[in-house]
């Protein structure tokens, strides 16, 4: 008797864990960038911890790699393949025009964290309402550190880069590539490494974090630089409105509490690390780093401000006040940069 009812309350405790693993509830993130890039290394798995954390083990996070190439990822979590991804604006040429506003030059150092808080909140405040993410749920907003330009030849002037077949890729970027009268050649970061050797492209638009983590300083040893960037780059990361089906109210509020903004910072932070990284994995390697002289940098002020006022021009007819959310943006910022950081929540790896 004992043993039988030793044997069904073993059964009936299977049967408990059984339906308790099936009841678990589990987000498919598609993810693009190489296993080592601080969105999968940091990012991912800290929302994973986050949303275990928050739901009590309710809900889990599951990444994937190389599920689609960059510019398919919002139409794939549109479409359901995914439940989340990230997105890279720029690669979505014509459908985000609003999301340029925090790419713009600035001219001032400012940390990524701050810059994705300002973001977030400029997003939720003036661009939501425009739509252009329709399809999916904004759950952060993020933008990755200052846009520098990559050589194999040092180049100090901008009248150095005219004709130089440079990586680009969308946004602002693209813009500013052509206002330089550079030859821009449209890659995906993980393209450059190749290209750079053969020879296919003489340096590259990219992020410091870049050196390191997409091998660019191994093919292009110098720098040209410019406080804040000659550009930034907009990101969001979305998921399948569908997904909240599947979860409960309860689980949905706890998992907005940790996305949102404090994703959007973590976000950011990721991107500070990395360049931090990358500039030091560069310097190891004899890499020169060049800053542009008072000339030029007039010169760039004064393209940035043709930019900005085309891009208003452009976008006027998106429901939103750019003008206003341009400089709600920067008065955010502002703000953000003396708010606590996000790094005393990331988990320690």
């Amino acid at each position: 008797m004992y043993k039988t009812t030793g044997l069904m309350v073993g059964t009936l405790t299977a049967a408990l864990m059984s339906t308790s693993a099936l009841a678990q509830t589990t987000i498919t993130v598609s993810t693009w960038a190489g296993p080592n890039h601080g969105i999968n290394t940091m990012v991912w798995p800290t929302w994973k911890a986050w949303i275990e954390e928050a739901t009590e083990g309710r809900v889990t996070v599951d990444v994937v790699h190389d599920m689609g190439p960059p510019d398919s990822q919002m139409a794939m979590v549109a479409d359901g393949i995914a439940d989340a991804t990230w997105v890279f604006h720029g690669y979505n040429a014509g459908r985000f025009e609003l999301t340029k506003l925090p790419e713009f030059p600035t001219f001032e150092e400012f940390s990524s964290e701050s810059a994705s808080a300002a973001y977030w909140r400029t997003h939720q405040e003036y661009l939501a309402e425009a739509g252009e993410h329709r399809g999916v749920d904004v759950v952060a907003a993020g933008v990755h550190g200052p846009g520098w330009i990559f050589t194999s030849e040092k180049v100090e002037t901008l009248d150095e880069l005219e004709g130089q077949r440079i990586r680009v890729g969308g946004g602002v970027m693209g813009d500013l590539s052509n206002a330089l009268d550079l030859t821009g050649v449209a890659l995906p970061p993980t393209s450059v490494y190749e290209a750079g050797s053969q020879g296919v492209i003489d340096g590259a638009m990219l992020v410091p974090e870049g050196l390191r983590s997409f091998r660019v300083a191994e093919i292009f040893p110098y720098t040209l630089r410019v406080d804040g960037g000659f550009y930034r780059g907009s990101f969001t990361i979305v998921v399948n409105p569908m997904i909240w089906d599947r979860i409960s109210a309860e689980d949905r509020e706890a998992i907005e509490s940790v996305s949102g903004e404090s994703l959007s910072r973590l976000f950011g932070y990721m991107m500070d690390v990395s360049d931090e990284r990358g500039v030091e994995f560069a310097k190891e390697l004899g890499h020169t780093f060049t800053s542009l002289g008072d000339e030029d940098l007039e010169t760039l002020r004064q393209v940035s401000e043709e930019m900005v006022a085309d891009w208003v021009e452009s976008v006027s007819d998106r429901g939103v006040d750019a003008e206003a959310a341009l400089a709600y943006f920067h008065e955010q910022l502002a703000v953000a940069a003396e708010e606590d950081s996000v790094a005393d929540l990331v988990p320690e790896s």
